[in-house]
């Protein structure tokens, strides 16, 4: 009888395996290339390595030279440009500048944002006219807005100035622009401006997908609307807050349009960023060499603090 039992079991794990073999020659078999989908894929993947893959290892390899983006000469340096970067005073100036204006966008624009969303989250009148005129300065150009803020900072005719004759306080008035003690300050305020309605959308989103019953149940159990907040708001929407701060911080080390419209990097060097330093050194000055040495260093800080940030904002999710 065991015996028995024994060739039944053995036959049941041959046909088991022989069906198993069978399917995966059956698979084998049906992984053929689908040359439609390539058709579809390829035109996207052909402009992709044109305009990003292959200026990238072409960038990689300028560099490394001292070719001033016009000469058909291109002279290998080897390291001396990144040599430069890091003796530079105009390099250390620039980073600390694109710093200082990554941490203010980064912190005040997600808690306006926040505070922003909030507000539209809970008002029961005019939602959606809230809603869309906190959006609409994100709509505004770089350029546009740039130019804008430029004339309201204006120091003779400027609004900001005007306001503050108008109550009497001229002693208050200040170059907003032209004194380098405000210059990265007031560039900022024009960021916040304009981006803070974006991430606004987004806590909003995240906001409107947070648990009513376990607000009710907290507040049931006695717990205070600030107490309700830090416990189940804030860990409910931490996703948002690590997009959010992913997406400011890239674009604070990337800000370009306001600066080259409001004070070109001026006065002085006060207001040049990392980004700003390779358009000029690449295209005023013709040093598309050392320009794109630049380029390569600020993607590696990106990709570091970005890294970085990643891994802290991620390890407070909550997982649902």
């Amino acid at each position: 009888m065991g015996c028995q039992c024994y060739i039944i079991q053995s036959g049941k794990r041959n046909r088991l395996g022989s069906r198993v073999m069978e399917r995966a020659i059956e698979l084998k078999r049906s992984r053929k290339i689908d040359w439609v989908a390539f058709g579809f894929i390829g035109p996207a993947f052909l402009l992709f390595t044109m305009f990003i893959i292959f200026p990238t290892i072409f960038s990689a390899y300028y560099s490394f030279t001292s070719w001033d983006g016009i000469s058909p000469v291109i002279k290998f340096v080897g390291m001396d440009n990144y040599k430069e970067i890091f003796t530079s005073a105009r390099f250390g100036n620039a980073l600390k500048n694109t710093i200082v204006l990554t941490v203010i966008i980064s912190v005040f624009e997600n808690l306006i944002a926040l505070v922003l969303a909030l507000m539209v989250d809970n008002i029961r009148w005019f939602k959606n006219f809230f809603r869309s005129s906190f959006y609409i300065p994100v709509l505004i150009s770089g350029i546009v807005s740039g130019f804008i803020w430029k004339i309201m900072y204006n120091y003779n005719f400027g609004t900001f100035n005007f306001l503050l004759h108008a109550v009497g306080l001229d002693s208050v008035k200040k170059d907003w622009l032209g004194n380098p003690a405000y210059t990265l300050f007031s560039i900022a305020v024009v960021l916040i401006w304009k981006g803070a309605g974006y991430y606004m959308i987004i806590y909003l989103a995240s906001l409107q997908s947070v648990s009513t019953d376990l607000i009710e149940a907290a507040q049931i159990d006695g717990a205070s609307a600030p107490q309700r907040f830090r416990y189940i708001t804030v860990p409910m929407i931490s996703g948002a807050f690590t997009i959010n701060f992913t997406l400011s911080l890239i674009n604070g080390l990337k800000v370009f349009d306001q600066i080259n419209v409001m004070t070109d990097g001026g006065p002085g060097f006060t207001s040049e960023t990392l980004v700003y330093l390779l358009y000029k050194v690449g295209f005023n000055e013709g040093r598309q060499g050392f320009g794109t040495a630049v380029g390569i260093m600020l993607l590696l800080i990106i990709l570091i603090l970005n890294t970085v940030q990643q891994k802290f904002l991620r390890s407070r999710e909550v997982q649902l």
